[in-house]
């Protein structure tokens, strides 16, 4: 795993169990920090370095000393890194001492990060989550906001405390990604790998293929026939994908039938 040492703004290397670390949680925009920005030095004039230094004093005021931010900790050029991170992800979250989730618009009625993608296991993954606006300005913690998260997320208030210790189905969990998007049509799948506690090599270019892969994944390790209660308004997708059995999308279990 590679942390970013929150004094320096050096990447460094860890084998086998990191020392304890703080991890970001935020949507991307306009010049994000990549790993090369880092190493060469230019990540200071970008404009997502305010968010990475925010970040970072926060860690140190938590008394940690590394923090993982997703644009710049992962060498995104290496699709073998690329690939490894995306199916460890989750429990990177999970294993964070604190996730600080960096809202740029908290200011409108739904805030961005509520619809993408990779946020949703962000926000069920780690236990102790802060939420922060774009001064970084505290507004609450996970708990603090339950009832809010929850009708925003229309996830139960015991999932978002601690995720996994209540049985839930795969439609239900199905259905918190329905509303949710990702820029590229591959990591609507991808994204949910850990929520699924499954594993699968990444072939960006797949499209829609990668969440039939996933579903793939999902029946040969649980029972659970939710998985086949779904509803597609997008007759012509099913017809051309001969898709039978399995949905075409997370956006087929809007409505959780389990």
């Amino acid at each position: 795993m590679r942390l970013l040492n929150a004094r320096t703004f050096q990447l460094v290397e860890f084998v086998g169990n990191p020392p304890p670390y703080a991890i970001l949680s935020h949507t991307w925009s306009t010049q994000e920090v990549s790993f090369q920005a880092i190493l060469s030095g230019g990540a200071y004039y970008m404009r997502g370095f305010w968010k990475i230094h925010g970040c970072c004093e926060k860690a140190l005021e938590d008394n940690l000393e590394y923090v993982w931010v997703d644009t710049c900790c992962i060498d995104k050029s290496s699709p073998a890194e690329l690939s490894e991170a995306i199916n460890s992800m989750f429990e990177w979250y999970k294993n964070a001492h604190v996730c600080y989730v960096y809202l740029e618009d908290v200011d409108v009625e739904f805030p961005r990060w509520y619809t993408r993608g990779w946020t949703l296991q962000e926000l069920l993954a780690p236990s102790n989550v802060v939420f922060y606006n774009t001064r970084w300005d505290r507004i609450g913690t996970k708990r603090q906001l339950l009832r809010e998260i929850s009708d925003i997320t229309k996830i139960d208030e015991m999932n978002l405390i601690e995720f996994g210790i209540r049985p839930t189905s795969v439609g239900q969990k199905m259905s918190w990604a329905a509303n949710r998007t990702t820029t590229r049509p591959e990591d609507m799948a991808y994204c949910l790998l850990g929520l699924f506690g499954v594993h699968l090599p990444l072939l960006y270019g797949e499209g829609r293929n990668a969440f039939r892969r996933l579903q793939e994944e999902i029946i040969k390790c649980s029972t659970d026939m939710s998985i086949f209660i779904w509803k597609d308004g997008d007759t012509r997708l099913v017809a051309q994908g001969n898709w039978g059995v399995l949905a075409t999308s997370p956006g087929c279990f809007t409505t959780p039938f389990v």
